[in-house]
């Protein structure tokens, strides 16, 4: 069986991680990668027709889930559940190294700094026409209510 060449270079990356993690024995890993590799699969399936996916948009898929894994940790620890916390932390660990660099929040500020001003925002109404310039810029290297609060923030001042 060749390589298959559809595939973005970020999910043949998980699948020789996951491939490397099952000869470890590393059950956290293989099990994590396998759960991104269904994410990946199932958002080149999804709407009307399959499409091949780009690395932006595995970044984008594994984005969500580390959000999942973020909240459900946060959840469990209100739950006083600790050891599900936990795993769920364990998680995201292997999902965030796939993930680019997050911004400081001074790389933020510069970033929505310079959208406003491309843009003229010059009030809370303009948010949306500054975040549809931010929101490619930042492409996974923020959460988006980061993101939404900096804005917020700066079109109050």
């Amino acid at each position: 069986m060749g390589e298959d060449v559809s595939m973005s270079s970020l999910e043949q990356q998980l699948h020789a991680d996951l491939t490397d993690s099952i000869r470890a024995r590393d059950e956290v890993r293989s099990s994590t990668l396998r759960m991104a590799l269904t994410a990946v699969k199932n958002e080149a399936v999804s709407g009307d027709s399959a499409r091949e996916l780009t690395d932006a948009d595995v970044i984008t898929v594994l984005g969500r889930e580390a959000k999942k894994r973020r909240e459900a940790a946060t959840a469990y620890d209100d739950a006083a559940r600790p050891e599900l916390a936990a795993r769920e932390r364990a998680e995201l660990e292997v999902l965030v190294a796939y993930l680019p660099a997050q911004l400081t929040d001074d790389e933020l500020t510069a970033l929505v700094a310079d959208a406003i001003a491309e843009t003229g925002a010059d009030s809370p109404k303009a948010m949306g026409s500054v975040m549809k310039v931010l929101t490619p810029r930042i492409a996974g290297r923020a959460d988006g209510g980061r993101v939404s609060a900096a804005v917020k923030a700066a079109l109050s001042n």
